[in-house]
């Protein structure tokens, strides 16, 4: 009796195209406007997304995070469609993403792995390319028992660890040797940034922090005010994972402070990242005084305030002051104003600017002397500005 041959699909020549998929536990709103951050962030690393996928369920599938049948209704579509890619907007385990594989027939990414494909594209520094090399890392080590029979095979030879060695366990001892390599190396750039921290400290300089969601302008705020045209703000997601530092002078030339910038958050950032860009992070957890960056053309500028107040509660940053800049008021006219009448009601500060003309930059300069004013007065600091 012969065995039926599984229908799979030669991905080897075909161009990337992608089904995305989601499961709907309750909330439909969200769930739509993740997976409308799926399809940019899969556009920006050139996967073109076919169809959207959402099934709604009390819980994820166990086995394949979606139910089989629809995984099979995936692959029914795919074939003639010439798709490539199941992306599944989520964190998949090991096993959900190797059954999905073999139901499908196709290459399975989770949301995890699209972002850290970005984060990897993205990474030009030797620090940034450490930090998404460490954050891959702790990404694979998990799947690595999903490789199959070859991860499962014993060795003796010379440094192994003798005959049950399997190779599971020599890859992954491999891989701690590495990332404890990596981590060393990490930490030395987090001492040379509480060192240069502290001097800062010592100097009276007060420093803000630029923090918001991905492609929300702050790279571009930063560039307008230090008048530095080097600085990089391209108009795609994650276009900074190294933190910039630049003074930015108040109007009329009466002191100054530091200005940093650095990694935009998401929806559902991947663990491996947030802990492997740590030092990074720290910059803006460090800060006296937080830039709330917020995209005032959002179609939903005051979710994605939470997620981000959400993010720097997992920074502990979520304490320190704050200044609401709806920024892009260019493109989102009115609609700003009435943006910022609810946050101010909700308690924010709120300042808006628009980065590419410089609107609002005086009202922006005047609040945070204001709070560094105030700041300095209450601490009895000598006056530093």
């Amino acid at each position: 009796m012969s065995r039926q041959k599984r229908t799979s699909i030669n991905l080897s020549l075909k161009p990337p195209k992608a089904v995305i998929a989601a499961v709907d536990c309750g909330s439909a709103d969200d769930t739509e406007q993740s997976l409308d951050e799926l399809v940019m962030l899969l556009e920006n690393i050139g996967v073109p997304v076919a169809a959207r996928v959402v099934q709604k369920r009390k819980i994820p599938d166990p086995a394949h995070f979606i139910g089989a049948g629809k995984a099979l209704e995936i692959k029914e579509y795919a074939l003639p469609n010439e798709v490539t890619h199941l992306a599944v907007d989520d964190f998949l385990s090991p096993t959900q993403k190797s059954n999905l594989q073999k139901v499908t027939g196709l290459q399975v990414w989770d949301r995890a792995f699209v972002i850290m494909k970005i984060f990897e594209s993205r990474a030009h520094t030797a620090e940034a390319k450490l930090q998404v090399e460490l954050a891959q890392y702790r990404y694979e080590i998990p799947s690595l028992k999903g490789l199959g029979h070859q991860m499962s095979r014993t060795g003796g030879g010379i440094g192994t660890r003798g005959p049950g060695e399997t190779e599971f366990e020599r890859h992954r001892r491999k891989l701690d040797r590495r990332m404890k390599s990596i981590e060393q190396r990490l930490d030395d750039v987090r001492k040379r940034r509480e060192e240069r921290r502290d001097r800062r400290r010592r100097d009276g300089v007060p420093v803000a922090a630029l923090v918001g969601y991905t492609n929300s302008g702050k790279s571009t705020l930063l560039q307008a005010l230090s008048k530095d045209a080097g600085i990089v703000a391209k108009d795609q997601l994650f276009s900074t994972l190294d933190t910039v530092v630049r003074k930015i002078g108040y109007r009329g030339g009466e002191g100054h402070f530091l200005l940093s910038d650095t990694v935009g958050f998401i929806r559902k950032l991947p663990p491996a990242l947030v802990a492997a860009f740590r030092a990074t992070l720290e910059e803006a957890a460090n800060a006296d005084l937080l830039l709330l960056v917020l995209d005032s053309a959002d179609k939903e500028p005051i979710e994605t305030l939470g997620i981000v107040l959400d993010t720097l509660n997992d920074l502990k940053a979520d304490h320190l002051p704050r200044i609401v800049v709806l920024n892009k008021i260019d493109k989102s006219g009115e609609a700003a104003d009435f943006i910022a009448v609810e946050l101010r009601a909700r308690g924010e500060r709120v300042v808006c600017t628009c980065a590419l003309d410089g609107r609002g930059f005086d009202e922006l300069l005047g609040e945070i002397k204001k709070i560094f004013e105030s700041e300095v007065a209450l601490t009895g600091i000598k006056d530093i500005l």
